[in-house]
């Protein structure tokens, strides 16, 4: 069991870096480069790159759940199904990474279909496709709420088995524990999925604004554990 773990682990870390490194490379790099850069640079990459770099990113996140679903199942189980500082942190964490990976699936990658979609018919002397334009703020945002769910997310998952972050929980702090929590992680996701109106929603109109947004999320979280779980 223990190689059994350890390759689950370690494949599920593979599949992690890879989703969340180009999840940053999305925000950090390549946005603020389309935001400077010519037209017609903008378009090749948008034809050529940009698929290449969400065919990773897409299956990279896939990988990550799968892997990560199943160590929780076998772990928790062997744990009894205990509420532990284990399962809270990884709890916490892994709602946040189920969210992200819906983000990816249904809303980025749908609405980044269209806007490459739009990118070629254009580069091959049609008209450009009027729905690109929302598609392309829609799954700008969401990208923009992974990267602020990705701060506490990676926390959590490490907390997981470096740091005790609970006492002994009952049944009233774990309830408190869902509801706050979940709560709280539910009014972050709801700014991805409604309508947009400019490229994003403050404060994710930048990455110096997502990334704070993240730490922010990330403090907030963990007093609301530290409160109901002790």
């Amino acid at each position: 069991m223990d190689a059994f773990y350890i390759l689950l682990r370690w494949f599920h870390f593979l599949f992690g870096i890879t989703w969340i490194g180009l999840l940053y490379y999305f925000n950090f790099v390549q946005t603020p480069f389309f935001a400077e850069t010519e037209p017609a640079v903008r378009s090749g990459a948008v034809q050529k790159l940009v698929p290449r770099a969400l065919w990773w990113f897409r299956w990279g996140a896939m990988g990550t759940v799968i892997v990560g679903l199943i160590y929780l199942l076998f772990w928790w189980a062997g744990l009894g199904w205990a509420i532990t500082s284990w399962t809270v942190a990884i709890l916490t964490g892994g709602t946040m990474g189920l969210i992200m990976f819906a983000n990816v699936w249904l809303v980025i990658w749908p609405n980044q279909k269209i806007v490459i979609g739009s990118a070629v018919t254009v580069a091959g002397g049609g008209q450009a496709d009027p729905k690109a334009g929302p598609a392309g703020r829609r799954a700008g945002l969401a990208s923009r709420t992974n990267t602020v769910f990705s701060i506490p997310m990676l926390f959590f998952m490490g907390a997981a088995s470096h740091y005790t972050i609970i006492g002994t929980p009952t049944p009233g702090g774990v309830a408190a524990w869902v509801i706050l929590a979940g709560g709280i992680i539910g009014l972050v996701e709801i700014n991805a999925i409604r309508g947009t109106e400019g490229p994003t929603k403050k404060p994710l109109d930048s990455v110096q604004g997502a990334i704070i947004s993240g730490f922010v999320l990330w403090l907030i979280l963990v007093i609301v554990i530290k409160i109901t779980l002790g």
